[in-house]
């Protein structure tokens, strides 16, 4: 039972990330849509911060189920202490996301320095225990070092993403008081439009590592 419910949520882990990423992605659209009111546009912007709070949240747990997932398996063989430690970090993360949201925490809060700070963190152990264990220095199967590897990568997408969408708040907060123009659209359009390529690539290394989850020892 209890096997067949984490497999379960690590689906889900997959499913409502590229989902949620999908969602946030078509949303998108209507923040400059020219037939939209400004109240629609403001409509569209908090479905988009809400929606997005599904990838974010599952970029979280893709962690701990994958690794207690592993283990259960016995596919790698994790000091059960381990777990509880990455369970505890990511519980932690996931409480602290889900403030900056709720209270719309902003740019340079404490809460946000801490919550970039755990993801730089774990980007590097994920990335300097993956690239280790490629070259037979540490232990973790094949295809688990690669969806490290792949999580990684995802979590730094995700960090240039927000890098790219800073420029954003200038031109939604002149949109929103003054209503649209020209101006404010093409700004706003071209901060999205950055943030696309990154976009797909992460939705290639989401696929590719729900490949790898089927992509198991028998």
């Amino acid at each position: 039972m209890l096997l067949a419910l984490l497999t379960l949520l690590h689906v889900l882990v997959f499913v409502y990330w590229l989902g949620g990423d999908l969602g946030a992605f078509y949303v998108s659209r209507y923040v400059t849509a020219p037939d939209r009111t400004v109240k629609e546009r403001g409509l569209a912007l908090k479905v988009l911060a809400d929606v997005d709070m599904a990838p974010r949240t599952c970029l979280i747990l893709a962690l701990p189920t994958g690794l207690t997932l592993a283990k259960l398996k016995g596919w790698w063989d994790v000091p059960p202490e381990v777990v509880a430690a990455i369970w505890a970090l990511c519980l932690f993360w996931l409480v602290m996301a889900w403030s900056i949201h709720i209270h719309h925490s902003p740019p340079k809060a404490g809460i946000r320095r801490i919550d970039i700070f755990i993801r730089w963190i774990v980007l590097a152990g994920l990335a300097a225990f993956g690239l280790a264990s490629l070259v037979g220095l540490a232990d973790a199967p094949l295809f688990i070092a690669i969806k490290m590897l792949i999580l990684a990568t995802a979590i730094g997408c995700g960090l240039l993403i927000r890098r790219q969408l800073a420029p954003l708040g200038p031109p939604v907060v002149a949109m929103m008081t003054n209503g649209p123009t020209p101006e404010t659209d093409k700004a706003i359009n071209a901060v999205l439009e950055a943030t696309r390529p990154v976009v797909l690539t992460l939705w290639a290394l989401l696929i590719g590592a729900a490949f790898l989850g089927l992509w198991t020892p028998s």
